[in-house]
């Protein structure tokens, strides 16, 4: 690919990004290969009713669970030296304070899910659990960020997951019944946490100094309220559109766009997810804003470099990869699995613009975006859905594109014109 690499060697350490990118995307392979056998395994064994029960059930955990993204660690890997153990204390405070209220969110979403959904109510009610224990291992992992230790956490998140897959497939196994199942899939993520925090506290030692003090906590406010905006928008664009296909085309409906969505867009999303978890540190070292401009600039373009052939590679084998690994009766799937996938590439140039406007501190511009593009996909979805799940993709991912590209254009045309203008101040 030497267009991702032509371009990195014109970054003062463009080696740096090819490096986070690489073990990030090395992680996610061997996560993605171990995922896939796991879904092959429950989309053998489970009808697509069932698996629409299991998504319901799935959507409203991940929605839950994106609250946990507050930009409190954000401020960690963009503090200046001379602050950095002053926001550990205040982060670390801060995380112990906003994790167990997510739980207690979760616990009353699971109350209120049991007079209706009981078996999703009670796998709420046992990943809730997880909350409490990420409090102690999330300074840790925002201080190796910092430090460009990504190769260390993209090991940790890989090993986590893969322990999370093997263990679903060995509970998949051991218990045949569709119930059973569907709890298989989502217990795990309880029971292998402590292989995250073990990994992360050995790998970084962290220890609150008390004398630093502490950051006034209305920077962590005004900084993570546009975070957390827009983490939002983008679970409820991933996870509102099965509740909408759900309520309008029936449950079986739901099950094959599920299951379309992670055979297809899916799989992509967690490599476009791990380039802003790359990009975004390698912004913040930047020495100045014009050089962090520059950075921007060629990182969105590496990024479209990776990601372009992948995308198009899974798009044009779609028809062939999804019966062969999945199962003939997941065939007509296949339109779906291409079709979603393109919303990768203007994921990606989102996913670079994101990494930039909260590197520059402009988080409620990112929010904007967010939110405008999920808005714009999931009304088209809502509006093209009673013509079938064909037109229904095609116009989910037309609302992002129409959204994302145009704004990651007009960002992208400022940050050039902010080099320029530095240039020759």
């Amino acid at each position: 690919m030497p267009l991702p690499f032509s371009l990195a060697r014109k970054t003062e350490d463009g080696s740096a990004l090819l490096r986070g990118l690489a073990a990030y995307g090395s992680a996610e392979l061997v996560v993605r290969v171990t995922r896939i056998l796991t879904v092959i395994v429950i989309a053998r064994r489970l009808a697509p009713e069932m698996m629409g029960a299991a998504a319901l059930a799935l959507s409203l955990f991940e929605l839950v669970r994106v609250l946990a993204n507050a930009g409190i660690g954000q401020r960690i890997i963009a503090a200046p030296d001379a602050l950095l153990d002053a926001t550990c204390n205040s982060a670390h405070r801060l995380f112990w304070i906003w994790c167990p209220i997510i739980s207690a969110l979760q616990l009353a979403l699971a109350g209120a899910l049991a007079f209706t959904q009981p078996a999703a109510a009670a796998m709420l009610a046992v990943l809730s659990l997880v909350y409490l224990t990420m409090p102690a291992g999330l300074v840790q992992v925002f201080l190796l960020m910092r430090e460009g230790r990504l190769t260390t956490t993209a090991r940790i998140g890989a090993t986590q997951t893969l322990a999370d897959h093997v263990l679903t497939l060995v509970l998949v196994l051991a218990w045949p019944d569709p119930a059973s199942i569907a709890f298989a899939i989502v217990l795990p993520k309880l029971l292998t946490t402590p292989i995250w925090l073990a990994g992360v506290r050995r790998a970084r030692p962290w220890v609150r100094n008390a004398a630093a003090g502490f950051v006034p906590v209305a920077g962590f406010v005004r900084f993570g309220a546009g975070v957390l905006a827009t983490e939002i928008a983008g679970a409820a664009r991933a996870q509102i559109d099965k509740l909408i296909i759900g309520a309008l085309l029936g449950v079986k409906a739901l099950g094959i766009w599920y299951f379309a969505f992670n055979a297809g867009l899916g799989i992509t999303t967690s490599f476009v997810s791990a380039f802003g978890t790359v990009l975004f540190p390698w912004l913040c070292k930047a020495a100045d804003r014009s050089a962090r401009a520059a950075r921007y600039r060629n990182g969105l373009l590496i990024g479209l470099g990776v990601f372009l052939p992948m995308t198009l590679a899974q798009v044009l084998l779609a028809p062939l990869y999804v019966p062969l690994l999945f199962g003939q009766h997941w065939l007509d799937a296949a339109p779906l699995v291409a079709l979603l996938g393109l919303a990768a590439l203007p994921m990606v140039a989102s996913a670079a613009t994101t990494a930039w406007l909260r590197a520059d501190g402009a988080t409620g511009l990112d929010a904007t975006i967010s939110t405008a593009a999920t808005m714009a996909a999931l009304a088209a979805l809502a509006l093209a859905a009673p013509y079938g799940l064909p037109v229904a993709a095609s116009a989910y991912v037309a609302g992002l594109g129409l959204v994302l590209i145009p704004a990651t254009i007009a960002v992208f045309t400022r940050s050039n014109a902010s080099i320029r203008k530095e240039a020759f101040a």
